[in-house]
């Protein structure tokens, strides 16, 4: 089956960061190519697999990347498909740096942003996993399940808190 979503990390070294997007996407039952593509290092590489992902039916583009962290940018500018932009801290700056230019995209070439490192890799992975939902009820089934997952662990720490 093809790719519904595609995790590109700017370098290997987010791959541990970005593990648990790849991970979650795999339990949600999502397809999903998790590979690595360079803005700067590699612009030609980046525009060639966003083509050939959205030829390949391709519904959302997951980007990290630290630093200038131009690669969602990059990619909403040759898509029209979402694109979720995960700010990895990689500098002296905590990831300020990554998080501004992750955000500040100009009108027309949106990249929503989540929170930084393996937060946001998660939260990515939840919000790629809810856009498909939208035209896939199996899909939707398995993340209301894992909602009242969520809502059964805090009930039950509380209830096991407040006994004691």
């Amino acid at each position: 089956m093809s790719a519904k979503v595609a995790i590109i990390m700017g370098s290997i070294s987010d791959k541990d960061t970005m593990q648990p997007c790849s991970d979650l996407l795999t339990k949600l039952g999502v397809p999903h190519r998790f590979t690595v593509s360079s803005a700067h290092r590699t612009p030609e590489r980046t525009a060639n697999l966003v083509k050939e992902l959205e030829e390949g039916g391709c519904e959302v583009f997951i980007c990290a990347a630290g630093l200038a962290a131009h690669l969602a940018g990059a990619v909403a500018a040759k898509t029209i498909r979402p694109v979720i932009g995960v700010p990895i801290c990689g500098s002296p700056l905590g990831g300020m740096d990554a998080l501004l230019a992750t955000v500040q995209m100009p009108p027309g070439f949106p990249v929503g942003t989540v929170a930084l490192d393996k937060v946001g890799a998660r939260n990515a992975a939840w919000m790629a996993a809810q856009i498909i939902a939208l035209h896939d009820e199996s899909l939707a089934g398995k993340i209301r399940e894992a909602r009242q997952g969520f809502i059964e662990s805090v009930e039950q720490a509380a209830a096991e808190l407040e006994s004691k």
